[in-house]
Parts: C-alpha cells; sequence; structure tokens
C-alpha cells in the first residue's frame, strides 16, 4: 500500500482554512482515482518533540506508488495540487510525504 501524508502548520485564519478544507479541498480529494482511503486528524495534535505550529495531517491512501501517481496525473490530481496552493500557499506552509507501507 502506498500513502501520502500532509501536514499543514497553523493557518493565520483558521475560520477560512477550515471552509475551504471541508467544503472544496476534502471533496475534490475523495474523487481522486484510486483513493482508497481518507484519513485525518480527529482534534488537537500532540507533539512529543516540541513542534507547536501542527495544525492538521491528512493521510491518503493507495493500492500502490504507480497509483497514486496517476490519481496526481489525473485532471483531479491536477485540481487538489492547484488547491492545497490556496490552502498553504507557500511551501512552507505545509509537508507532503509519499511511501510505501508495510507491516512489521
Amino acid at each position: 500500500m502506498a500513502k501520502m501524508t500532509v501536514i499543514y502548520k497553523t493557518p493565520k485564519d483558521i475560520a477560512a482554512f477550515e471552509k475551504h478544507y471541508f467544503e472544496v479541498h476534502v471533496p475534490l480529494a475523495k474523487k481522486l482515482p484510486g483513493l482508497i482511503k481518507y484519513e485525518i486528524n480527529d482534534g488537537v495534535i500532540a507533539s512529543t518533540t516540541g513542534h507547536t505550529d501542527t495544525y492538521r495531517i491528512a493521510n491518503l491512501y493507495f493500492d500502490s506508488m504507480d497509483a497514486m501517481r496517476d490519481a496526481f496525473r489525473s485532471e483531479i490530481g491536477q485540481q487538489c495540487a492547484a488547491d492545497r496552493k490556496i490552502l498553504a500557499p507557500e511551501n512552507e506552509d505545509v509537508q507532503i510525504y509519499l511511501y510505501d507501507t508495510k507491516n512489521v
């Protein structure tokens, strides 16, 4: 399985972020071809390493890295990538990780 983890820093306007995230971004992302599961944090994020600027963490699951790449090459995927720039205009406002997973 492949996973994308997106970590957003606390936005300047939380209310605007939440409105756009839930009314535009999430519905759009749920249309990604091959998306198996989309999950986000529920409530406050506690850091054991002192990070205090993390606001939202999202995990998107796909069957494989190829399936994920194909999803983001699609028209919907391109729209998601562009829309992310509305939520986090600067690259330092977000961290995005793509990786394969395995059970241990």
